[in-house]
């Protein structure tokens, strides 16, 4: 089957190959046919080793598709099945689990050390325990999520990842309040979701930031109030709140510098919730005084800060009713040998999300 794959990490291309066999079925496992995976942030971070990722591996975790077969004891599942894929699964049984945190579950995250496909030369891993940019995948029964018929593939991944992230960083982990003031640091995928999900719980005032004008741009028509480069943020803090600071502040890059710029624009008493993934060596700091004296809360948001199930379920619900856009999040739509195109347009800046159809 066809795949692409990332050979060495590092490596800013990938090549698209057509010997690659997913492995791995059994007890336990599904077999996927990948329909639509999106282009999320994390992949591009895996591929230039910001997030750990064994190599070779074949990126993709945002994907959605059709059951092409069940291995044993696995129920609610059935060749043919519409699902999409959960890249962090929930065991059940660990203490994160039994808390309700089943986005802490770290089961998830152990797939990501087995190689679940295999090239003429050796094994392969997939990003995350999963790896969507082919034609088929081995994943256990709880990354394969039934979706409705009416849920289109391309719809269906996007809430699979990048959606998912943005509207909880929103609604589930910083409860954003009605009537307050948001500014978004970071407007590719994720952090329009975030503005989305501003909008959905009624804050008055929401600010996109991001260095890219036709982001920028794009904030204005998914719900956010104003949209400044980042050298306006000062002027629009000065302005929107009397130089006091946001109600919450969101960091959707996953850097320290703009983790920083973050909490210096959050008021006292307000929220900074970090929602980008960043990397194990670069350090965010604060100190002692300031964060005692301000008082700011520090939320980090991981996949969306709650029950992954629940969340696919209502923003399935958000998007039949018409309170978040998805459709348009797509600017960009590419076959898996156009996935390098679709890779720069994201390092630029120039796409929200493209779907590479397959």
């Amino acid at each position: 089957m066809r795949a692409a794959v990332l050979h060495e990490t590092g490596q800013e291309k990938l090549e698209v190959l057509d010997d690659v066999e997913a492995v791995g079925f059994g007890p336990g496992k599904v077999k996927l046919r990948i329909r639509a995976t999106g282009l999320c942030h994390s992949d591009v971070s895996a591929m230039s080793g910001v997030l750990p990722q064994p190599a070779p591996f074949i990126p993709g975790h945002e994907g959605a598709g059709e059951v092409i077969d069940v291995g044993d004891g696995v129920t609610g599942l059935s060749a043919g099945d519409r699902v999409l894929v959960c890249w962090l699964p929930a065991c059940g049984e660990c203490p994160s689990c039994k808390r309700g945190q089943t986005q802490l579950c770290l089961a998830g995250f152990m797939n990501a050390g087995t190689p679940n496909f295999r090239r003429p030369g050796g094994d392969v891993f997939g990003f995350a325990g999963t790896g969507t940019f082919t034609e088929e995948v081995v994943v256990g029964a709880g990354s394969a999520v039934p979706i409705p018929d009416d849920v289109p593939f391309e719809i269906a991944a996007l809430i699979g990842c990048g959606v998912t992230t943005g509207l909880g960083a929103a609604i589930n982990t910083a409860k954003v309040e009605a009537g307050s003031s948001v500014a978004v640091i970071g407007c590719g995928g994720v952090g329009i979701s975030t503005i989305q999900g501003a909008r959905v719980q009624s804050a008055a005032q929401i600010i996109a930031v991001d260095p890219v004008a036709s982001r920028r741009e794009a904030a204005l028509r998914f719900g956010a109030t104003e949209a400044v480069a980042p050298d306006g943020l000062a002027d629009a803090k000065q302005r929107i709140t009397g130089g006091e600071g946001f109600d919450y502040v969101f960091e959707v890059v996953g850097k320290s510098a703009t983790a920083r710029t973050a909490y210096e624009n959050t008021r006292r008493g307000g929220t900074l919730c970090v929602v980008g993934a960043g990397a194990m060596d670069d350090n965010f700091q604060v100190n002692m005084f300031e964060l005692f004296f301000d008082e700011k809360r520090i939320l980090p948001s991981m996949y969306g800060g709650g029950d992954v199930l629940r969340s696919f379920d209502r923003a399935i619900a958000l998007w039949r009713a018409g309170r978040i856009d998805l459709e348009s999040m797509i600017t960009h739509r590419v076959r898996l040998d156009g996935v390098n195109d679709a890779l720069d347009q994201m390092r630029t800046g120039e796409s929200l999300r493209t779907c590479i159809e397959l």
